[in-house]
């Protein structure tokens, strides 16, 4: 290795070599790498959940959105009874209501 001349280069090399002699801050260097380790660890677990249940809200709405309009285009067709538009869509009763109440609304 050539030999450094600048000094705060050599200060810097000298005190490296103090701190890999001392075994307690070889001790605190490890823990605070673990620690720092468990950090990015867990921030990039809570990132994945934030990730996994975005989607998962995502999926819901597109969902209950799909369900809705496939109740809407029922009631414009008039040949399903409330009931059947209820059991074909996954919506409720009530919400099959309220939802042709809606619509009479708008087209009125």
């Amino acid at each position: 290795m050539a030999k450094v001349v600048h000094e705060p280069v050599k200060r810097a090399m000298s005190r490296i070599r103090e701190l890999s002699a001392d075994e307690e801050a070889q001790r605190l260097a490890f823990v605070r790498e673990r620690a720092l380790r468990d950090e990015v660890s867990l921030l990039n677990e809570a990132r994945r959940e934030g990730e996994q249940k975005g989607r998962q809200e995502g999926e819901e709405i597109g969902l209950q959105k799909g369900q809705r309009l496939t109740a809407i285009n029922l009631l414009k067709l008039g040949v399903l009874t409330d009931d059947q538009i209820a059991q074909t869509t996954g919506l409720s009763l009530a919400e099959v209501k309220a939802l042709q109440q809606e619509t009479s609304h708008v087209h009125t």
